[in-house]
């Protein structure tokens, strides 16, 4: 199998992010197998990013499994925790600086604020009659922002109600970080431009087009417990490790547009995107790490070679 370090020179810089809270499964595989050959293609380089932000659930064991089985399905990288590189370190977990200089700057710009609003206040307000919110509010279609356990940026939460968007608030240039950071009663929302369209093309998917307000909401970038958003967190790595290209699931598309608007507003320029087909099982259903069956850790212990993995053909198997 061809190896990058013997390619030429290329502006090109993929990336893989897996997520330490469970085992890879086979549609994480068949998305990684998809960035590593277009890295191979563009003679390029790709990276290794642990995204290990989630304190309750990431595990070292499956950040070490992840690397073993990348390694098994026969994907190489040149940068990562593993190697080290040029912008280290490669876990999310020892880049908060970057993370804290990024919201402060969304702060100073006047992009972001403060919302108090617990989960059971958002499902109050999203229950309520739509005669009591403005228009751009009552548009309760799915958006996605992270929130559950897993720190995963679902597309399928309700378009956040406008509860605390009045609330103007900018931070001194001269102030202390830990009046940004110091954990909370409330999370730091980015302000959605209401009615705006965010298009851009999908180098697999082709043109895309979501309206602000309307397919997603006022989304969150600083937690109330210190910690920064997926949505945050993933564009200040990207931007700071030169990543060109983004290769992912389709079910972040919406959450690429919701980047867009941060890259505008933190004065940088995004990569390229390519968004990958799910993969479903028998049934027809999206798979998750709770599909022990399909992981790449069972499927090893099975004798499944890789060929199979990424093929998907373990999926037809009874």
């Amino acid at each position: 199998m061809a190896n990058l370090s013997s390619s030429p020179p290329s502006t090109y810089r993929g990336r893989l992010a897996p997520s330490p809270t469970g085992y890879l499964h086979v549609g994480h595989a068949r998305t990684f197998w998809t960035a590593y050959q277009r890295a191979l293609a563009a003679a390029g380089s790709l990276v290794m990013r642990m995204e290990d932000l989630d304190p309750d659930r990431s595990r070292a064991e499956y950040a070490e499994a992840a690397l073993e089985d990348l390694h098994w399905l026969g994907i190489r990288w040149q940068e990562g925790p593993d190697l080290g590189g040029p912008f280290a370190p490669y876990e999310q977990s020892n880049r908060h600086s970057i993370y804290l200089d990024a919201g402060r700057k969304l702060l100073e710009g006047g992009f972001l604020f403060p919302c108090r609003c617990s989960r059971k206040d958002l499902e109050a307000a999203l229950s309520a009659p739509h005669e009591y919110l403005s228009p751009s509010e009552n548009h309760l279609q799915s958006s996605g922002e992270p929130s559950n356990g897993d720190m995963d940026p679902l597309d399928d939460e309700p378009v956040y109600p406008g509860t605390c968007r009045t609330a103007v608030v900018t931070m001194p240039p001269n102030s202390a970080a830990s009046e940004f950071v110091e954990p909370g009663n409330f999370n730091w929302r980015f302000r959605v431009p209401d009615g705006e369209a965010i298009e851009f093309d999908d180098l697999n998917l082709g043109p895309q087009r979501f309206v602000a307000g309307v397919d997603f909401g006022d989304f969150v970038v600083w937690r109330r417990d210190g910690v920064p958003s997926y949505q945050l967190a993933c564009v200040a790595d990207d931007a700071a490790m030169k990543i060109t290209e983004v290769v992912r699931g389709e079910d972040l598309l919406k959450s690429t547009a919701r980047q867009i608007l941060l890259y505008r507003a933190l004065g940088l320029d995004p990569p390229g995107w390519f968004h990958c087909r799910l993969v479903a099982d028998r049934n027809g259903r999206r798979l998750a790490k709770r599909h022990d069956a399909l992981s790449l850790r069972t499927l090893r212990q099975r004798g499944v070679m890789p060929q199979q993995v990424i093929g998907a053909e373990v999926l037809t198997e009874r």
